[in-house]
């Protein structure tokens, strides 16, 4: 049972409650955006609207989970792990294959809507590279905000690695939805007028 301010807004059963409770908001958002956007003749207004709603809704909730400070947050110095694959091969050695899988699994999610939604709302970040970049570049101030504030958590490397792949694998995903968004704005872009380049003369 949550109870309390720090029972909603501290802990993970709380913040997955919110994010259930927030989801006809998120949907009532959705529509408002989609109709004005829809009055002002805006194209495509309802992915785009969608895809608004969907980065901050997907997102939002994952990192807030992350951020949560753990029982020696404020005592113990942060922690840092930079060698590839050592967290992941530890938590498989020792957690479990439950443990492992919620674990690898919740790393993939954290930027999953950010990779699915992001291509289709931003063409030029159109490109899977360009959002295993935009991922990784995330999810490097989250582990740096992590280590920063002394949250009791391990920075590490692997993260970093995972929820990149993970926002990667999101956009391959989606990428019917935002190769079709892409190619529309590339017929809408107009020609250049004739005469308006500058020509040289030998």
């Amino acid at each position: 049972m949550v109870k309390g301010w720090h029972g909603w807004l501290g802990t993970f059963n709380g913040v997955v409650l919110i994010t259930m409770v927030v989801l006809p908001l998120a949907a009532l958002a959705v529509w408002v955006l989609a109709r004005r956007r829809r009055a002002a003749g805006t194209p495509s207004a309802w992915r785009t609207s969608l895809a608004d709603v969907g980065i901050v809704y997907g997102t939002v909730p994952w990192v807030w989970m992350i951020m949560l400070p753990g029982d020696q947050a404020g005592i113990v110095p942060g922690r840092v792990t930079l060698v590839p694959l050592r967290d992941l091969l530890t938590i498989f050695s020792d957690g479990g294959p439950l443990t492992a899988t919620f674990q690898v699994v919740g790393n993939l999610l954290v930027f999953a809507a950010l990779g699915f939604f992001a291509p289709q709302r931003f063409p030029a970040l159109a490109s899977v590279p360009r959002i295993l970049a935009l991922a990784a570049g995330c999810s490097v101030l989250v582990e740096t905000a992590q280590f920063v504030l002394r949250l009791d958590r391990v920075s590490s490397v692997d993260d970093v690695l995972l929820n990149a792949a993970g926002a990667g694998l999101a956009a391959l995903a989606s990428r019917h939805w935002w190769r079709a968004t892409a190619d529309v704005s590339e017929e809408r872009r107009p020609e250049p007028a004739a005469g308006s380049r500058w020509t040289t003369s030998a």
